[in-house]
Parts: structure tokens; sequence; C-alpha cells
């Protein structure tokens, strides 16, 4: 089956499809300024963005990693994750404290997807 990429770049694609599966690269906020809900809400906006482009949405979401540059900042992240997940529709998600490339990333989410 064709592999097919969205925003190629020299180092990574933001999107591989595969077999009608949606694999986005690790999605962070652009704006490093904002707190955890900020930047939560910003990572949440790219998924939905990027899946749309993709043919999916957050509805077909098969399985989340959520990395947090530090544990103290679970609830804040959940409070923006409970205001945008789709009801009934909950992923299998795992969430890990972990050094992320740039110290002002606060949060750094990786989604699996189905195509509609």
């Amino acid at each position: 089956m064709e592999i097919k990429r969205l925003h190629v770049g020299k180092r990574l694609s933001e999107v591989a499809i595969h077999n009608h599966t949606v694999y986005l690269a690790g999605q962070v906020a652009d704006d490093k300024t904002q707190d955890i809900n900020g930047q939560m809400r910003e990572v949440l906006g790219h998924i939905d963005r990027l899946l749309g482009e993709a043919g999916s949405d957050k509805t077909c979401i098969l399985s989340c990693q959520i990395y947090l540059s530090d544990l103290a900042n679970f609830a804040g992240m959940n409070e923006e994750w409970d205001a945008w997940v789709a009801h009934g529709h909950t992923p299998p998600r795992a969430t890990v404290q972990a050094q992320l490339a740039d110290p002002a990333w606060l949060v750094e989410v990786v989604v699996v997807a189905a195509m509609r």
C-alpha cells in the first residue's frame, strides 16, 4: 500500500497515512510562553487540524501518548483534555514525564487515528 505524507520537512513529516491509519508527529505549542493550559489547547488545535487534513477526526483516535515536562502539570493538561476529547470515544492513552527537546515546551502529544 502507498504511504502518503503531509507537511513533509527536511527532518520529519507532520502526518503519515498508511492502510487507512493516520500517524501524527509529536505536536507541541508554537507559543512557548503559554502555561500548560494554553500549550495543551494549542496542541489539541494542531491535532484537530492535522487529523482533518488527513480525513480523520478526534472520534477516530486509536491511541495517544502525552509527554509532560513536569508531572505537576498533569491536572492542567487533563483539564484541557477533558474539555476537548470526544466523550464516548476516549482513546487508550499514556501520560509520562519526559525531558522535551525544548525546555520551554510543557507538553508534547503523539496521536494515531483511523481514517473516517
